[in-house]
């Protein structure tokens, strides 16, 4: 009984030691310079369902909820919107490559397709970013037409992926 209190101790001071270390918070208080739409045209209802449903961890700027100050629910949300800006960044998206930018929007495609984005964890708690039939199509519609626009625009060789030597 004595082992089991020392480590219900323990563990309590550990639990209180870890909320004094944080990483650093996903915000920007500029609008971006290389924001999607200073290169593709963002209708202002896709434009909503990106704030809504994607920005939180898929541009620099994320709303965080009155739990994220509880370690260590930070380190793992801080994990899963850095991991987020590293797949795809709508701040950051005119600095990406014609052939990144193009297969990003492939990916918009297929996650949405596939009801991957939003992930499963932020819907649970973010029920208002769960995407209806109607914003999905949105979605998908706006992809599309970005991807058919760089084919008109752009040689193909410069989208297409790169093949890897057998």
């Amino acid at each position: 009984m004595k082992r089991l209190k020392k480590f219900l101790w323990l563990l309590l001071i550990a639990f209180v030691a870890i909320q004094f270390f944080h990483p650093q918070k996903n915000y920007s208080t500029a609008p971006s310079a290389n924001h999607i739409s200073k290169v593709f045209n963002v209708p202002a209802d896709v434009q909503d369902i990106l704030d809504n449903s994607c920005n939180d961890c898929h541009s620099n700027n994320t709303v965080y909820p009155w739990y994220v100050h509880l370690q260590p629910v930070d380190w793992w949300m801080s994990s899963h919107v850095s991991d987020g800006k590293e797949e795809l960044n709508f701040d950051e998206f005119a600095t990406y490559s014609l052939r990144r930018q193009f297969h990003k929007f492939e990916g918009i495609v297929e996650e949405i397709k596939e009801d991957d984005m939003p992930i499963s964890s932020y819907r649970l708690i973010h029920r208002n970013a769960i995407l209806s039939a109607d914003q999905k199509e949105k979605l998908i519609h706006w992809s599309e037409n970005m991807q058919n626009e760089m084919k008109a625009k752009y040689p193909p060789d410069s989208l297409k992926r790169k093949q890897r030597p057998a």
